[in-house]
């Protein structure tokens, strides 16, 4: 049996994935806010977020939506996944994007469903490899052919989806001359750089200086492309980024689960936590969380 297939009744994606190995590690919040900046760049995807999105009056909630979406198609049951895959592209389906010069578009359009994607997947797993998560080459290809199956659950055919790190490589060179910097996109990754907190929010303003260098992260792990299509923030050398970036996956990684969990939606938690007890029932070890089901020492006999 092989190791994706082991466990298909407690997870989506079984512990013993490349997928539970990058999900888990807590780099996923540059790659989430990294993910964000660099779907920007396509035109029609940042109209879509800047015409249906409210984003600027709910600074973190899109992010928490995301990490809510990628936690139920990676943690949850098939049945908790294909409920969200159902809400979301019934969402999708409702809604409209008005591009240059007045022409409607899908959101659900499958090119700009497959760019979200692919900006989204790739800015986990690079930002989680350069942090320091020890994963092969061909482990990184394997979590990139998984997604598909994530993929999916928006609308994509799988088939369609880049499932290797060539083939992501060759669809981001297909991708870019029709990528551009437009004044939503700038106007977008200065607000992830420097948020400006609505009302009931005033009370996280105080924490906007700790903020701004988690921002900087974010965009200094941009690809070499992307920095210089916006050029918002002065050049720095790589190695100072990658050494930031170990840092800040040390130091979060240290972070107990249940109060790192706090960061969630009440339902992502308590999906979090449904899913901790089916793998404990099963034999697996999460006395310190989820994380724990992921070491190969620890795993139930088949």
């Amino acid at each position: 049996m092989s190791e994706d297939l082991a466990v298909p009744t407690l997870a989506v994606q079984s512990p013993r994935s490349a997928t539970w190995r990058v999900h888990l590690d807590r780099t996923m919040w540059v790659g989430g806010v990294r993910g964000l900046m660099l779907q920007a760049l396509h035109p029609l995807a940042m109209l879509g977020v800047w015409q249906n999105s409210d984003f600027r009056t709910d600074p973190f909630g899109r992010l928490r939506r995301t990490a809510d979406f990628v936690g139920r198609v990676t943690f949850g049951t098939p049945e908790e996944a294909g409920a969200i895959g159902r809400r979301v592209r019934g969402i999708h389906r409702s809604l409209r994007v008005v591009g240059p010069g007045g022409r409607t578009h899908r959101v659900d359009d499958p090119e700009l469903l497959l760019w979200v994607h692919c900006a989204e997947v790739s800015s986990y797993l690079e930002v989680a490899r350069r942090g320091g998560l020890a994963l092969t080459g061909p482990q990184a290809d394997r979590y990139l052919a998984e997604q598909r199956r994530s993929a999916a659950y928006v609308g994509l055919h799988p088939e369609d989806v880049p499932g290797s790190r060539a083939e992501m490589a060759a669809y981001f060179k297909a991708a870019r001359p029709a990528l551009r910097v437009t004044e939503e996109a700038r106007a977008a990754v200065r607000f992830l750089l420097w948020p400006k907190m609505p009302p009931r929010l005033r009370l996280l303003s105080a924490g906007k200086p700790v903020y701004f260098p988690f921002g900087a992260l974010c965009y200094y792990t941009l690809p070499d492309w992307a920095r210089r299509m916006y050029g918002m923030l002065p050049e720095v050398p790589r190695g100072a980024v990658t050494a930031g970036l170990a840092a800040f996956r040390l130091a979060m990684n240290a972070l107990p689960e249940p109060l790192h969990d706090r960061a969630f939606l009440p339902a992502t938690r308590r999906m979090l936590r449904d899913s901790r007890q089916r793998l404990a029932a099963a034999g697996y070890d999460v006395r310190k969380g989820l994380r724990g089901a992921v070491d190969p020492r620890h795993w139930p006999s088949p």
